[in-house]
């Protein structure tokens, strides 16, 4: 009986379909015999049309879309961070530091030293593992085919990235006010943009002097935890560098995280420009910035490994 009940229902629903399909297309064909024919849509000028910088903005919004629609690099650029401050802050916030001769909370040590991390993870990390992933699926190749100049390729990724650590930065600070308290005078936040614009540049550029010696996407991840993970635990991102030995100091003094991190943490216990950003650790960072795309320029390559143009 059931199943006899449920051939019936089957049945009934199957002739309802049939119904409503021809009852649809009588309608349709009379709207399609009155409206007139439309008219071929116009398409607008193209990027390359309307000059060197639409070109650039079309570039960098293409690749801001690829990046929104990672799912690692959404994870470990927005929210990993996020993750991390209210771990650290749980655990260890009610110590305190010394930062530039100032004993502040670590609530208020954190808030620059994760900062640090989204920007490095964002400019470096997420851009060597979709560069090797890109170039490896051959689109690298593709988009150098186009009359797109290289300038403009490699301009549009890193000005994506900048958006996309401005973003992070920016949501991390709010959470940093409303949760913990942990305020920042404008001047210094001036700084702090300025900080990180030119490490995200530099970082970026790093970024694409390592991919450019990956020979394929699954090296990336560990290549990139391999160079991130020890600098962050000597370079004032997760441990106070007034915590450190001598030697460990000398030694994130090489790098440039530590310079980052430190141009920050000023920022974080002083209130005018001028104090808030160290000129030497800029220069330090530009260096860095110069040096890798000089050498990104030399090394970096367009093809999938073992393949020749």
């Amino acid at each position: 009986m059931y199943f006899l009940i449920k051939r019936l229902i089957r049945i009934w629903r199957q002739r309802q379909a049939q119904r409503a399909t021809l009852a649809v297309a009588p309608a349709q064909e009379a709207v399609m015999s009155v409206s007139p024919p439309s008219a071929p849509r116009a398409d607008g000028p193209s990027a390359s049309s309307r000059g060197m910088l639409a070109l650039l903005l079309h570039e960098a919004l293409y690749d801001l879309r690829i990046s929104a629609r990672n799912p690692r690099a959404r994870f470990f650029g927005f929210f990993f961070p996020i993750v991390l401050l209210v771990v650290f802050n749980g655990v260890f916030g009610n110590g305190h530091t010394i930062v530039d001769g100032h004993r502040v909370s670590l609530k208020v040590f954190y808030v620059p030293g994760i900062l640090t991390m989204s920007i490095v993870t964002n400019a470096y990390a997420s851009l060597v593992i979709l560069v090797s992933g890109l170039r490896e699926q051959g689109i690298l190749k593709r988009r150098r085919a186009t009359p797109v100049p290289a300038a403009i390729l490699i301009g549009g990724q890193a000005l994506s990235t900048v958006v996309m650590t401005a973003v992070a930065g920016t949501i991390l600070l709010v959470i940093a006010k409303l949760a913990y308290g942990v305020g920042i005078a404008a001047p210094a936040m001036l700084a702090i943009a300025c900080t990180a614009l030119v490490g995200t540049l530099a970082f970026a550029g790093i970024g694409y002097a390592i991919s450019g010696m990956i020979g394929s996407q699954e090296a990336a991840q560990p290549v990139v935890q391999m160079t991130m993970l020890p600098l962050w635990f000597i370079s004032g991102v997760f441990i106070p560098i007034a915590n450190l030995s001598r030697g460990l100091k000398d030694l994130a003094d090489v790098f440039p995280v530590q310079p980052l991190a430190n141009s920050l943490h000023l920022a974080s216990v002083h209130s005018s420009f001028s104090a808030s950003i160290s000129a030497t650790d800029i220069v330090v960072l530009a260096a860095w910035a110069a040096g890798a795309a000089a050498f990104a320029a030399w090394r970096f390559s367009w093809l999938p490994p073992g393949v020749t143009a």
